[in-house]
């Protein structure tokens, strides 16, 4: 069975300069599919086989924003990815997405 969680962030000044998708979705991994947001927030919509973890996911989630002052939307594919995995892969998408 799939959770799906839905987070929203206050988002930053920050634009990226196209989409971006980086990962795959496989044991212990996960897919990051991120686009510029629009709206003053950041919306993330989370895909998980892993269950009952919404408080990690809001903190991970929560450090990244701290960390970048963007707008953004996200979808996020998980399979069981640690919150390390979790952050570097937001780490590369964004990356990615600036150009």
């Amino acid at each position: 069975m799939i959770e799906i969680l839905k987070f929203e962030f206050p988002a930053g000044s920050g634009r990226i300069a196209r989409r971006s998708h980086v990962g795959v979705v496989s044991s212990g991994n996960l897919e990051v599919l991120m686009d510029a947001g629009d709206d003053g927030h950041s919306q993330i919509e989370v895909r998980t086989s892993a269950a009952g973890f919404r408080d990690t996911w809001q903190a991970v989630l929560a450090k990244f924003f701290e960390q970048h002052d963007v707008v953004l939307q996200v979808a996020i594919n998980d399979f069981g990815a640690s919150p390390p995995v979790v952050l570097l892969r937001l780490e590369q998408a964004l990356e990615e997405a600036m150009g």
